[in-house]
């Protein structure tokens, strides 16, 4: 009786520190993290500089080989105009090295700024990075995406929850969608009510 209450026991302490390594992401009314980054068209950007220019929305996304990612990324590019007529720039980052971002821009048409996250510091910062299990980067492997090629060797086998925050021009984040199932993503109409 007493091994059974152990392996409850210990079973029950692995499950909370799993829990406790998965990203939950920033809240609402926290003050966003600072960032810099170079975009697709090597132009550095920074967070504190364009808040200068009005809110931000900060969008994180998978890849290239994430179809939910490609019809969200050309759903932002089609509303672009609604959000610069609020004042507002759109900036997605991505783990994926700078050739996949390329792809991901002939797929959608993005013309707003993606970053490459090297060394996940963004993500991580925003709390929205994981590790995928092993399970799954065979699963994805199968299926020809081989992360570690499209992330690079420093970035890996590391996603982010595929996550909306809008930052206001003082810094603070008013709006924040995250949701670990990546089929789900924030509605523009939402959005368009934080800025």
């Amino acid at each position: 009786m007493r091994k059974y209450f152990t392996l409850v026991l210990v079973t029950t302490l692995l499950s909370l520190f799993a829990s406790a390594q998965d990203p939950h992401g920033l809240q609402v009314n926290q003050p966003a993290p600072d960032f810099s980054g170079k975009d697709q068209n090597g132009k550095t950007i920074n967070l504190k500089s364009q808040l200068k220019n009005g809110s931000v929305v900060l969008v994180f996304y998978r890849g290239e080989w994430c179809p939910f990612c490609n019809r969200y990324l050309k759903e932002l590019e089609e509303s672009l105009l609604k959000f610069t007529a609020k004042g507002a720039t759109v900036i997605a980052v991505t783990p994926e090295q700078p050739t996949y971002i390329s792809k991901s821009i002939a797929k959608t048409n993005a013309s707003f700024s993606i970053l490459h996250d090297e060394g996940l510091k963004i993500m991580k910062s925003y709390d929205v990075a994981y590790k995928l299990d092993e399970k799954t980067v065979n699963k994805y492997k199968r299926i020809n995406i081989d992360l570690n090629e499209i992330n690079g060797p420093v970035n890996s086998e590391n996603l982010p929850v595929p996550a909306v925050y809008v930052i206001n021009s003082q810094g603070v984040i008013v709006y924040k969608f995250f949701d670990p199932d990546y089929a789900n993503r924030a509605p523009i109409s939402t959005i368009m009510k934080y800025l």
